[in-house]
């Protein structure tokens, strides 16, 4: 049987030529394969690599009908009661849109010799210059690169993502302690002291030597820290139905039982130690931090139906937040509660007091400004909205003078902004969600995220308050 064989006959490159100027066989024209130097007349290559014309067949306003994947920043119109407090803004979209595309004009020769006579001397190749009026809008990355992390990210500065832990120039980092394998829970420096205490849900706490960041101690205590404070010389850990205390200066120990549950929140001023538990309750022991004096438990404060996520001293108030949504304010003095504070939809998560404010954040994406009114009560004068749930606050002032307010949000970030007027200042970025936010003395800052990893930064100009922590966020109303 004879057989028979055949082959297949390309196509004319004609026709190669008509479908790559259409951006495919039957497909609509790819705005991509045209050169944008040659559509606003510059292009000087000859021959170029993409298309120096137009087919007849197809519309060629699509350049100006293609959606551009541009960010858009969106701001809101608040106004606050307090003179102080006012942030007035239109709630806009502003969005990028391309303008007209010019035509390229019929006389090549001239605009070709216009072209070669503005060119710059020592570059024709205008592929490589960058338009300054550009309508292409310059991303702004606000996630860091997992490959540049590993160390193996090949796409450079062409990179979506960021290739740095911070962005903005009043912030560096200065290192990263790595050791806890679990969320870092709660920070604290004590005074007199050259070790940085963190508490980790793995169960343990770490000495870190503040000149060389190396961890000198691990202290096991068998069951997970929910909080660390310190006041003075003295250290509080936070830990499922008791409260651990060290002094740093004398070596004593003590273990403050009656917690029943996890110890999520500490608090310490003068000579009382408030320690929030997850059944609701508030414990609170009297002593001395100037003596090795045993603590005393003084009160139980009950009122709160969920564990207590957060506490706060202000003035001669205390403030305590909660899983119930609720905060809930107590006179130091007879520890009594005075008022109770509705204003979130989901978990508060962290307190802090400012001049004569209280700021709240939850996992309901709000900061919420509390402020005093004539009835002696507290009212919501502003509400500062996120994307993701906020998950703490602390602050601090910078060499300026002014305050400024550490928020991290429940995108692997922490933003800062300065008040009143919450002007966006700088952003940190984490690996993953940070918890624990402390400041240091001499503009220096901690932060604890849900790897385990602590990281340390620092204002590039010192602050030119007091270097205890919080100093300029501590006072209240009274």
């Amino acid at each position: 049987m004879a057989i028979k064989t055949s082959r297949i006959v390309p196509e004319r490159s004609g026709r190669l030529v008509f479908d790559r100027l259409r951006g495919g066989r039957g497909g609509p024209l790819n705005s991509i394969n045209i050169c944008r130097f040659w559509l606003n007349g510059r292009c000087l290559k000859n021959p170029c690599r993409f298309a120096h014309c137009e087919t007849p067949d197809v519309p060629t306003n699509h350049v100006q009908d293609r959606p551009q994947n541009s960010h858009y920043y969106r701001s809101s119109r608040n106004v606050l009661v307090s003179n102080s407090w006012q942030r007035a803004s239109q709630d806009v979209e502003e969005r990028v849109v391309p303008k007209s595309v010019p035509r390229k004009s019929s006389d090549s020769e001239n605009i070709s010799k216009k072209l070669r006579k503005n060119a710059p001397e020592n570059d024709l190749n205008l592929e490589d210059v960058v338009e300054e009026n550009s309508d292409v809008p310059k991303k702004t990355p606000e996630r860091v690169c997992e490959f540049w992390v590993q160390g193996n990210c090949v796409n450079g500065d062409q990179c979506h993502y960021l290739h740095s832990r911070f962005r903005g120039d009043q912030f560096t980092m200065l290192a990263e302690l790595q050791g806890h394998i679990k969320a870092v829970n709660g920070i604290a420096l004590p005074q007199g002291s050259n070790k940085l205490y963190s508490g980790s849900s793995d169960g343990t706490v770490r000495l870190w030597d503040c000149h060389t960041g190396q961890c000198a101690n691990v202290i096991n205590l068998g069951g997970e820290v929910g909080s660390v404070c310190s006041e003075g010389p003295w250290v509080f850990v936070g830990l499922p139905n008791v409260v651990k205390v060290w002094n740093t200066e004398s070596g004593a120990q003590y273990s403050l039982n009656g917690p029943v549950g996890q110890v999520n929140a500490l608090e310490s001023v003068n000579d009382l130690l408030f320690a929030g538990v997850e059944d609701g309750v508030i414990l609170a022991w009297k002593g001395s931090c100037e003596t090795d004096l045993k603590f005393q438990l003084a009160a139980t404060l009950k009122g709160h139906t969920c564990g207590v996520t957060s506490l706060v001293v202000g003035g001669k108030r205390l403030y305590s937040g909660s899983m119930d949504h609720t905060i809930r304010v107590w006179d130091q003095e007879n520890l009594r509660c005075i008022m109770t504070l509705n204003g979130h939809d989901d978990v508060v998560k962290s307190l802090l007091c400012w001049d004569q404010y209280l700021l709240s954040c939850s996992l309901d994406c709000t900061l919420k400004v509390w402020a005093a009114t004539k009835e002696d009560s507290l009212e919501v004068i502003y509400t500062h909205s996120e994307e993701h749930g906020v998950l703490a606050l602390s602050g601090m002032t910078d060499s300026d003078g002014k305050p400024i307010v550490y928020c991290s949000c429940g995108d692997n970030s922490v933003h800062i902004y300065e008040l009143p007027s919450f002007t966006d200042r700088d952003r940190l970025y984490a690996q993953h969600d940070v918890d624990t936010l402390q400041i240091g003395p001499g503009g220096l800052f901690f932060t604890g995220d849900r790897t385990g990893l602590l990281t340390v930064w620092k204002l590039l100009a010192e602050p030119q308050v007091a270097p205890s922590p919080d100093s300029q966020l501590r006072h209240a109303q009274d």
